[in-house]
């Protein structure tokens, strides 16, 4: 880490407003590419709980909880509106249903 902050230091001698493109580039390619493993577990767990037939609850808590936590780092990256993903990866229902809820501890 120490030969980015060297590259830091000598960016803000000579462009000292460039001083924070890199980190504000890192930044922006680590939400990006969290976003794109949240949205490959959604559409993971929707495809096993497509193909569930026995413990269908337990794909059905794997997937709310995959959708949820999607919802969430789009959130936390600005977009607040979720119907165009909704319809485009077709979260089911009963997926919708139970966002959020956390189901009892299975022993």
């Amino acid at each position: 880490m120490s030969g980015l902050r060297e590259s830091l230091d000598l960016i803000r001698m000579v462009r000292p407003e460039a001083g924070t493109a890199a980190i504000d580039h890192e930044i922006a390619a680590e939400r990006a590419s969290s976003l794109g493993a949240a949205e490959a577990r959604v559409i993971k767990t929707l495809k096993a709980l497509a193909e569930a037939s026995a413990n269908r609850e337990v794909v059905l808590d794997d997937a709310r909880d995959a959708v949820w936590s999607y919802f969430v780092q789009r959130e936390l990256v600005g977009f607040r509106r979720h119907a165009d993903v909704i319809l485009a990866l077709a979260i089911p229902g009963d997926v919708l249903v139970g966002l959020g809820a956390r189901p009892a501890r299975r022993p």
